[in-house]
């Protein structure tokens, strides 16, 4: 019992390390690409880590009218969230070291927590300015979750339907039994709205591209966010490029799920490796598509825009993707 504990202690403390170091990578690569799509050199791949090592130098400036404990402890508790959301999502053909302790309930709930805490942070810093990126934060978490609730208990409940082995919550459920190769044509196009909903979602949780609004530097003056600075503001710059990792790592699991190792007859040490790195690549091509090439592409909207986009198009593609399914598996 003590020895399990321990080996998931040290599990998850390597795990919540190297998720961090990937992030940062990936947010990165994230922004030299986004400089290339617009024909600019760009930053260097490293910027972000050279950044984050700088502000932890840097001393933390509490403002006078700032709720000392909710302003400081908001971005300790968003990072720690968001890391804790690693724990619960399988790697490769790694399963997830707190898998029988939670689910994507528990994952949902996780990634709202996060943002709550980050807009508290902005409501506790007394600047006007973070009230109003604050209020923003609120707005669009409360747009976005109606299609994430929709795609993750429509999911569910097709593994539940075709007697999947596993708990229908479960993400290791879907690493086992892809949702694609057990429904029929209409169960397709679904399970692609679904997809294509969630990829969407990606923008609004991590606040960039056209969701740039919570913080909008050219509007308010990076919002919620506006009086932060040394190590919690480093903590906030991991904690967004974590936000876009841990979703983008949801849909690889759900729908991007197949093993390249078993598919090449793979055994051993050798297949987890494998699937291990084959992740990894799924993860970072998800957040170009659902981050890099969306803000790229797209300039930012108002927040009433934005509401609307998720309360009608990416809800409605949801829903449209459920009934879908749900047909499939009646008929």
């Amino acid at each position: 019992m003590i020895i399990n504990f321990v080996m998931k202690l040290v599990a998850g403390m390597a795990l919540m390390l190297l998720v961090s170091v990937v992030a940062i990578l990936f947010d990165g690569a994230d922004r030299v690409i986004h400089a290339r799509m617009q024909r600019r050199w760009g930053p260097p791949l490293f910027q972000p880590f050279y950044d984050i090592l700088k502000l932890l130098g840097k001393e933390n400036i509490v403002p006078r009218r700032a709720v000392k404990w909710a302003f400081n402890g908001a971005p300790w508790f968003a990072v720690a969230t968001m890391l804790l959301i690693f724990l619960y999502i399988p790697i490769g053909s790694l399963p997830p070291i707190l898998g029988t302790e939670g689910d994507m309930i528990l994952v949902i709930y996780l990634l709202s927590l996060s943002g709550v805490a980050m807009a508290v942070g902005g409501f506790a810093s007394g600047n006007p300015i973070a009230n109003v990126g604050a209020q923003r934060e609120m707005i669009l978490m409360m747009s976005y979750e109606l299609p994430l609730a929709v795609v993750a208990t429509t999911m569910a409940w097709v593994a539940y339907k075709h007697g999947v082995p596993g708990q229908p919550f479960s993400l290791e459920t879907f690493i086992g039994v892809p949702m694609w190769g057990i429904v029929g044509k209409m169960g397709l196009l679904g399970l692609l709205c679904l997809l294509v909903a969630l990829t969407l979602v990606v923008p609004g949780e991590t606040g960039k591209g056209f969701m740039d609004i919570p913080e909008a530097k050219t509007e308010i003056l990076e919002g919620l966010i506006i009086e932060y600075s040394g190590t919690n503001l480093a903590l906030l710059k991991i904690t967004f490029a974590l936000r876009a990792l841990a979703l983008s790592a949801i849909i690889v699991s759900l729908f991007l799920p197949w093993s390249v190792g078993r598919l090449v007859n793979l055994s051993g040490p050798t297949l987890f490796i494998v699937d291990f790195l084959c992740f990894w690549v799924k993860v970072f091509v998800v957040q170009v598509l659902g981050v890099t090439f969306i803000r790229t592409a797209f300039g930012r909207l108002k927040i009433w825009q934005a509401s609307r986009f998720y309360w009608i198009n990416v809800a409605g593609l949801s829903l449209a993707g459920m009934v879908l399914v749900s047909i499939d598996v009646i008929l």
